[in-house]
């Protein structure tokens, strides 16, 4: 019977750093997905390799809401007997292709899945994806893909009984020899489990995925054994599990958001209301009878270890029937794995670690480090021992903070004296120092800050380094405080953006002018908003504290490059910032900065943003505005229209009295008489008008 047939990637023309393809090689709710660099080239590749060659009987792709690939083509590839099993020496032919919504009937919010049968035998499945649709959110011409599932059958020789090909009658065998893709075809059904399904994995809790999948191949046995009571509680535990799996997914999502949104007690609820729930369905449905003891012949233990992804341990004491009123204390959040359904020992509460002088110690045992992790960390293994660095590589945010204290207490009892040793030590330091503030745990992080601010103010003056080795800490880790500033978490943004500005006032870095150095390098117009934002600020704040008139490494150059720059980003608050630098510059030192704008003409001044600027400049020079000079030709033209229509109204008049149409008001003409005589179009036309006798 086809089933869910396991793979990885192992090529991709291109990725996002954030949502890279490794994503793909495993099914949850919280699976991000792939997505392709900003701006990239199109087509974009993905291979996909196998575990073993295989017959593909279905292909199915979860598509992103709104990078949504036009066309998506498929290429199955195979290794020829005689060659090596290499995706160099693989040879592909196309299946097809699928084309995608641009699903704008769905307001964006819905993803595309899209599930393709075929019948092709190979071990490598090749993705070829067009370019995207445009929509107002994908800004950087990108394309997405959130799952790929792939069922099919394995191709391999009989040798297991159980096999039905073993029972083939000698003709079809031959056949089967002559031909090794035929594998598959005799005696296997066509029917696909919907457990393997993709729109299964995406929306149900792991825990549970795997739970009904145990549940499902119970009811299987019990059928074929004829079990039918046995079958009809299997098959109705297995329907309540499906609707509970859905409902934990959505809560796993939830709590997830509410971590990222550092809203710790919304996921602490949303965490205690998954537990109970969970517990207390586990309890009214007797899952563990189910699995173990209840109505099988061939009673077996089956560990219900979760197969979740780490996540902090579960409250100890749970009411089944009723939810707390107030959730009780809970353990940090470390990260360590789920007890299973046996009992386990009561685990005692932890309180939340501080750093202090006690909490220096490392304690315990870390996972190991990988092969990978110890080339990469092979400088700071040599200067601290592989113990402490492994424990700044756990997983767990206790043991990365115990090995910042660690490395703290170290190097500020630090007593080498060699220039050599003493640089060894600064740079296995700072290379853990950009780990911790990279790191998501905002403790980590604060602890990599107060590590790095003893570097520059204690060890450098105290072994008496060279000024060189100020600018390479200052020089490695700004560029991931600067990235700290684009973080979603206030706090972080703020303690980032502080850090960088009491760095350039500190006595080891100022006169060096490395930070304002850094800091005013052009930022790419493909920079995410709050970062950009951040780093506008930081350069604002520096330029307002440090000024330009000493040696502070701000200048009229490199201040208006950045603002320039800063002034094309697509976000408003990017370019307000900008816009402030500038005019705060201008009233400083006037013209030079004009000659990093574009000329000041009608056509500059089309564009709003550049009019403001100009407009602003002319009202520091003490100069009318284009904008005064308007107004105030229009008052004058109004004023001049109100004389233009009293005259005529009066010359109205006159003529009025002249024929006799009114009689004569005196105060008319005592008007007339006292009016200022203008060479006006009223008066022109009065030259010519007689007044009558009576008049006279």
């Amino acid at each position: 019977m086809p089933r869910k047939l396991p793979f990885r990637v192992i090529h991709v023309s291109g990725q996002d750093e954030s949502y890279r393809a490794a994503e793909l090689n495993y099914h949850s709710p919280l699976t991000k997905g792939w997505q392709s660099s900003r701006y990239c080239l199109y087509p974009q590749d993905i291979v996909i390799q196998l575990e073993n060659r295989s017959r593909l009987r279905k292909i199915q792709i979860l598509s992103h809401q709104y990078l949504i690939a036009t066309k998506i083509e498929f290429f199955v590839g195979d290794v020829p007997d005689e060659q090596l099993q290499d995706l160099e020496n693989a040879r592909y032919t196309r299946l097809g292709y699928v084309s995608l919504s641009d699903n704008e009937k769905t307001g964006y919010k819905a993803r595309e899945l899209k599930s393709v049968h075929v019948d092709a035998i190979g071990l490598y499945l090749k993705l070829n994806i067009h370019k995207n649709h445009i929509n107002k959110y994908n800004i950087y011409n990108q394309v997405g893909i959130i799952a790929i599932n792939v069922i099919g059958d394995d191709i391999r020789r009989p040798t297991d009984l159980t096999d039905p090909d073993v029972y083939l009658d000698p003709d079809k065998r031959k056949a089967i020899e002559a031909d090794p893709s035929l594998e598959g075809l005799y005696n296997k059904p066509d029917f696909i489990s919907p457990l393997d399904d993709l729109a299964f994995d995406m929306y149900q809790d792991p825990e549970i995925a795997g739970i009904i999948r145990k549940l499902e191949k119970k009811k299987q046995e019990a059928v074929l054994q004829e079990r039918f009571e046995y079958a009809k509680k299997l098959k109705a535990a297995i329907s309540e599990l499906q609707k509970v799996g859905e409902k934990l997914g959505k809560y796993e999502v939830e709590k997830r958001q509410a971590v990222e949104n550092e809203d710790y007690d919304k996921a602490k609820l949303r965490k205690v209301q998954m537990d109970e729930y969970r517990l207390q369905v586990y309890k009214e449905l007797n899952l563990p009878d189910l699995l173990e003891t209840s109505g099988s012949r061939h009673p077996q233990v089956i560990d219900l270890e979760p197969i979740r992804q780490a996540t902090p341990p579960r409250l100890q004491e749970i009411s089944y029937r009723t939810p707390p009123q107030t959730p009780p204390p809970r353990t940090p959040y470390d990260e360590r794995p789920l007890p299973a359904m046996k009992k386990p020992p009561p685990v005692p509460e932890e309180e939340d670690p501080a750093p202090s002088e006690t909490n220096t110690g490392i304690t315990g045992e870390p996972e190991p480090m990988g092969e990978k992790e110890l080339r990469e960390a092979s400088y700071a293994i040599d200067a601290f021992g592989e113990p402490l660095v492994s424990k700044a590589y756990s997983k767990t945010w206790s043991y990365r903070e115990d090995a910042l204290l660690a490395v703290y207490k170290h190097v500020q009892e630090s007593s080498v004296s060699a220039k050599e040793e003493c640089r060894n030590l600064l740079k296995a330091t700072i290379f853990l120092i950009k780990r911790a503030i990279d790191d998501k745990v905002y403790s980590v992080f604060k602890a990599g800050l107060h590590l790095l601010r003893m570097i520059l103010t204690e060890y450098i003056p105290k072994h008496k380094l060279t000024k060189q080795d100020t600018i390479y800490a200052v020089e490695k880790t700004m560029p991931n405080l600067l990235h700290k500033g684009g973080d979603t978490a206030q706090r972080n943004r703020e303690d980032a953006k502080n850090f960088v500005l009491e760095e350039a006032s500190l006595m080891e870095v100022k006169p060096t002018n490395i930070v304002p150095h850094e800091c005013t390098k052009p930022i790419k117009l493909s920079l995410a908003p709050r970062q950009a934002q951040t780093q506008c600020e930081i350069v604002e704040a520096l330029y307002l504290k440090l000024g330009i008139k000493s040696n502070t490494g701000l200048t009229v150059e490199n201040l208006m490059q950045f603002c320039v720059t800063a002034l094309g980003h697509n976000s408003d608050k990017v370019r307000e910032v900008a816009e402030r630098i500038i005019k705060d510059l201008y009233k400083e030192v006037r013209d030079p900065v004009k000659d990093y704008l574009p000329p000041d003409n009608e056509k500059t001044r089309k564009i709003t943003l550049y009019r403001q600027l100009f407009e602003y400049f002319d009202k520091v020079d003490g100069k009318p505005t284009k904008t005064d000079v308007k107004r105030k030709r229009a008052d004058d033209e109004r004023k001049k229209q109100q004389e233009i229509d009293m005259l005529q109204q009066q010359l109205q008049q006159l003529k009025d009295m002249a024929a006799g149409k009114q009689p004569i008001d005196e105060s008319v003409l005592e008007n007339k008489k006292g009016a200022p005589r203008r060479p006006s179009i009223a008066s022109k036309k009065m030259v010519g008008t007689s007044l009558h006798p009576s008049l006279v």
